[in-house]
């Protein structure tokens, strides 16, 4: 069974590459064309817009082997309460159907923030599996306990190595 996983903005990054170092997985960084700004205000504001416009950014590459994978691990962070639009288009650009998909986000107290029902609502093809979230501090500061966390985690899953 092959793995992969992917995530974007810095936290989550963070949280992916700890996973891969905990299983046997492949990692795939979602970009999108446009570049968000550093300024997380700002790109709050950005992804508020394309919430409203209900837009789909362009990535910036795609996976060139989807097929290859059974378990795709779904990383992203909650910016104004929700998960970016780029993460839809994401899980738009392939067929997920009989795939199982597992998402993990970073957030700074909004949780999962009801993304874990918005990815199973998106992908009724797919086992989607229950996702972790994790306080972006906690990702960025605290090594240990995001450890902890993901070990625990990725235990219950069956995931580990």
């Amino acid at each position: 069974m092959r793995k992969i996983q992917y995530g974007t903005n810095p936290p989550v990054w963070i949280v992916a590459k700890k996973i891969h170092a905990l299983i046997d997985s492949d990692l795939f960084y979602i970009d999108t064309v446009r570049k968000y700004p550093d300024n997380h205000m700002k790109k709050v504001e950005i992804a508020k817009q394309e919430y409203h416009e209900n837009a789909r950014p362009e990535l910036a590459k795609p996976v060139e082997n989807m097929s290859d994978y059974d378990v795709i691990l779904i990383g992203y962070p909650i910016w104004h309460g929700r998960m970016p639009q780029a993460i839809y288009s994401f899980i738009e650009s392939y067929d997920l159907a009989g795939k199982t998909v597992i998402p993990f986000n970073t957030h700074e107290g909004s949780g999962q923030s009801g993304t874990q029902q918005v990815i199973e609502n998106a992908l009724p093809g797919c086992a989607v599996l229950q996702g972790l979230a994790i306080q972006g501090k906690t990702a960025q500061e605290n090594e240990t306990r995001t450890r902890e966390l993901l070990t625990d985690w990725l235990a219950g899953l069956k995931l580990l190595k």
